[in-house]
């Protein structure tokens, strides 16, 4: 039964229900009024015009009546010179835990040129079913034949959960995508979770600059879509063993064109090791006191095979670019170890690193609040502690 539904025996066919709904869901056919069901967002506003109380509501059908038996729950695999990025294999952790809540199938999108040589890498991260759609056009991520072809998929399979990494293709996608097919979208997600009651998709982010944790729902939309942080969910354990079938989709050429071309690309020019795949960061604050110390920083990374952070007070004063800025307004990071130098330790850094195995800090203020999610402290002037480091492990890595 539709939690919504016309009593075709009481409908005078007035078309009154017609213009409140926004959404256009309702026609008149043989003047008697008809609901589209994949256009109605369930928000009752024919009810209340409909003079002949033609029209009912369901009310404890409301979440789950558009939702089908074994819908699935897709993680957009991203890739990248055809190799598939691990913010993919970390959706693939999570988007296995969401399935099984809802009692259905982990699939992964794959798009690209040549890339089914990757399949076996999402299989054994736990995808239960791969879509393929390889095309030359599709060897770089372009937002109009990446979005044409997302659109076309959803409509077709209809799952009910889709989940994208928020790196800056990421989000780029995700909103092209669900505006055109009128989905449910929160950014920036750090946690989901499935609501056991009625199977809504809990998507829990920071808001008002990481001060306050939302958990945002979108009941009257099914697809539900989110774009999760970077380094915020661990990846799972590899399975080579782990069946899953592969569907082959194909195009025609129209989805394939798009009025940007892509003439090349140009790095950025850097000899530190990337802060969201470094198994070690060390990062530096205001303590450093000015741009040139930041030396200290980069001498004991060179040295440990680190990544160079910084906190946003460095990256706002200029001293160092924001590609280096490490919290909720910069990168979001899971090493290993986080070496944090002069850094107090506000909200917005917290969260960022909160993740990280190991945190290690180093500040003459005993009161910081570093301090307080810290594993291992060092109370002191970190122009003498960070020389100290540097020789220290120098020396035992003979370097």
């Amino acid at each position: 039964m539709n939690c919504i539904s016309i009593k075709k025996s009481r409908c005078s066919g007035c078309g009154l229900c017609l213009p409140v709904c926004l959404w256009q869901a309702i026609v008149l056919e043989n003047k008697i009024a008809e609901i589209s069901y994949e256009k109605c967002t369930l928000c009752g506003a024919c009810i209340e015009v409909c003079p002949a109380k033609a029209i009912e509501l369901f009310p404890e059908e409301i979440v789950l009546c558009n939702v089908k038996k074994n819908q699935e729950v897709w993680v957009f695999a991203e890739q990248k010179n055809g190799l598939i990025q691990s913010v993919t294999f970390e959706l693939l952790g999570e988007g296995r835990k969401l399935a099984e809540a809802l009692k259905t199938t982990l699939c992964a999108i794959l798009l690209g040129d040549e890339v089914h040589s990757q399949i076996k890498h999402l299989t054994s991260r736990g995808a239960d079913r791969v879509y393929l759609v390889e095309h030359p056009q599709l060897a770089y991520f372009q937002d109009e034949p990446y979005a044409n072809i997302m659109i076309d998929l959803i409509k077709r399979h209809q799952p009910t959960i889709l989940l994208l990494g928020a790196t800056a293709i990421g989000r780029s996608l995700a909103p092209r995508v669900a505006v055109s097919i009128n989905a449910g979208l929160t950014a920036d997600c750090t946690a989901l979770k499935i609501d056991p009651e009625t199977g809504n998709l809990l998507q829990t982010r920071p808001t008002f600059g990481g001060n306050i944790m939302a958990t945002i729902i979108t009941p009257n939309k099914r697809l539900q879509m989110a774009t999760v942080r970077h380094k915020v969910m661990k990846e799972p354990t590899i399975c080579e063993g782990h069946q899953a079938k592969i569907c082959v989709e194909k195009f025609s050429e129209a989805f394939f064109q798009s009025r940007t071309r892509r003439l090349g690309f140009e790095p950025e020019p850097t000899t530190t090791i990337s802060l969201t795949e470094a198994n070690i960061i060390v990062s530096g604050g205001r303590g450093l006191q000015a741009p040139e110390n930041f030396t200290l920083i980069r001498e004991l990374a060179e040295v440990l095979g680190a990544g160079v952070g910084a906190s946003r007070a460095a990256v706002d004063a200029g001293w160092i670019s924001y590609s280096h800025q490490v919290g909720q307004t910069g990168k979001t990071v899971c090493p290993k170890i986080y070496i944090a130098c002069g850094i107090s330790g506000q909200i917005q850094h917290l969260a960022g690193i909160s993740s990280s195995d190991t945190i290690i800090a180093i500040n003459k203020d005993i009161e910081a609040p570093i301090f307080q999610i810290a594993d291992f402290g060092l109370v002191g002037d970190l122009f003498e502690i960070l020389p100290l480091l540097t020789k220290t492990f120098r020396n035992l890595l003979n370097k």
